[in-house]
């Protein structure tokens, strides 16, 4: 059972409307930081135990600038915003990595692993690859998110807390609209039992009978209940991160990519990349990609070593018949992954 103390610290997170994330993070490097200094108060310390719990962790864990990044800005929110206390100059610069050039696919492997995939699963990655989504992004979507029409997707609460509009990729509209079908059923089901889809706190409290409501039904729901993170109220979450972790991992072997690793982001850096080396403008693909910086999207253009202008989803290259996906099979009652009758992308594996 956590310290009254580190309740204190959850409750003003979320008082500051904090993802439940970075919730989860910032209260395990506090934790850690306070087993550092011998499970004493926070208080009790201050510059000089941060300095040495970030070179303790850089040299005995040995862990990544990144991690040691974060580390800091956890205990940067413990001591200026939750103790109110200036830590003033630590006298410590953050080992700094070198350029990372991500590793990305071209169209051709793209199409090998989309046809060791189906239904569902299909969709996910044609999200990542053709709409640049993070896969928290796309398991987050909602129907209300969803513009067929516009074949557009408005992304709320992304990184940094921003929301922004990304295109569409007309060749998943026929499938998507079967899920969306899909998933305002489940959504009918769980109603009737007197529960509904998660939604946040203050949005259920200002509009009780919301769970009710098509429109806020996630797109890709959890097969299972759970309880709220903070209301502990019975509830269907989306599907968890690791699901398309594991049914990408097994795609990648079969299509037989070696050499590269392949993860959920290595389809928004190739997003990224597609969009650039076929004209798109570096300011369209920030926007695009949600990034405040442009200097922070200027890496890919070191990837293809230029960038042009002009914008068209990747997606819609892969496949030239705008109806391979039509054969996407409804979810069963049972929620049991839906499978295309027809393997897609054979005619077109050899594309890029």
């Amino acid at each position: 059972m956590a310290s009254a103390f580190i309740e204190s610290i959850r409750r003003d997170i979320r008082l500051r409307g904090y993802s439940m994330r970075t919730e989860k993070t910032y209260l395990h490097w506090i934790r850690g930081f306070i087993r550092f200094i011998g499970l004493r108060h926070p208080e009790n310390a201050g510059a000089k135990e941060v300095r040495e719990y970030l070179t303790w962790l850089a040299v005995e864990r040995h862990v990544s600038p990144g991690t040691q990044k974060v580390a800091l800005n956890s205990l940067v929110f413990l001591y200026h915003k939750f103790l109110g206390r200036d830590l003033g100059d630590l006298g410590f610069t953050l080992a700094r990595r070198q350029r990372y050039l991500p590793a990305v696919l071209d169209p051709g492997e793209v199409a090998a692993i989309c046809a060791q995939l189906s239904g569902r699963n299909l969709v996910i990655i044609g999200l990542m690859y053709g709409s640049g989504l993070r896969v928290s992004e796309v398991l987050r979507l909602r129907i209300k998110d969803i513009n067929i029409r516009g074949l557009s997707l408005t992304v709320h609460d992304g990184k940094g807390r921003k929301d922004r509009n990304v295109m569409l990729p007309g060749n998943l509209v026929d499938p998507l609209q079967l899920l969306i079908e899909d998933a305002a059923e489940q959504q009918v089901a769980d109603n009737m039992s007197g529960f509904g889809c998660s939604l946040p706190v203050a949005l259920s409290r200002k509009y009780p009978a919301a769970f009710r409501s098509r429109a806020w039904a996630f797109v890709f729901p959890s097969r299972g209940t759970c309880a709220h993170p903070v209301t502990g109220e019975l509830c269907r979450h989306h599907l968890h991160q690791t699901v398309v972790r594991k049914f990408l991992r097994s795609a990648v072997e079969k299509a037989g990519i070696i050499g590269k690793r392949v993860n959920c982001h290595t389809f928004r850096h190739s997003f990224a990349t597609e969009l650039l080396r076929n004209g798109s403008d570096i300011r369209t693909v920030q926007e695009l990609l949600g990034h405040n910086d442009v200097s922070t999207t200027q890496i890919y253009t070191h990837v293809i070593g230029q960038h042009f202008a002009g914008t068209s989803s990747p997606f819609d290259r892969i496949g030239e018949s705008p109806g391979i996906y039509a054969t996407v099979s409804p979810f069963a009652r049972s929620m049991k992954i839906p499978r295309l009758r027809r393997q897609p992308f054979h005619e077109v594996a050899a594309v890029g």
